[in-house]
């Protein structure tokens, strides 16, 4: 699984004219699973997620977890994470698991997500062609791979 996190004072995904997720200041998860995604991923990557101390404290270090700052967490299905640019212009997407593969993957990272870090996940909608706004805080982007644990 592949994770862009992305620290935002405000995030909304849009299906049409449908908001289906919404936060204040927190975090914006872009999440690409692959097929042999699993247990191990999900609940590798919720723990660091929900740990992971990218909010200031009073002296602006970031020593803060989403849960210290009492934060949301919008989470959005991303299947072009796992593109493949190596080959001429146009990306191929073979790494990428097929939605009847990725979409329980993803229900489940989003229930343990929650369940770990004691919050209510948002969301887009799985496969649907969503709008996704927001502004970056800082701005801090951070990039994980439950498959190149650093």
């Amino acid at each position: 699984m592949r994770v862009l996190i992305q620290r935002v004072s405000e995030a909304r995904v849009r299906v049409g004219d449908r908001v289906t997720g919404e936060i204040g200041h927190g975090l914006l998860l872009f999440v690409g699973i692959e097929e042999e995604d699993g247990k191990e991923d999900i609940e590798w990557l919720s723990g660091k997620i929900s740990r992971l101390r990218i909010f200031n404290d009073d002296e602006g270090k970031m020593n803060h977890s989403v849960t210290d700052v009492d934060g949301g967490i919008l989470c959005v299905s991303q299947f072009t994470l796992f593109a493949s640019t190596q080959k001429g212009n146009r990306p191929g997407f073979t790494r990428s698991a097929p939605p009847r593969v990725a979409d329980p993957i993803y229900e489940r990272f989003v229930a343990y997500l929650g369940a770990v870090s004691g919050r209510t996940v948002e969301t887009g909608e799985f496969g649907a062609d969503m709008q996704v706004s927001l502004v970056n805080d800082g701005p801090v982007t951070i990039w994980m791979d439950s498959k190149d644990r650093e």
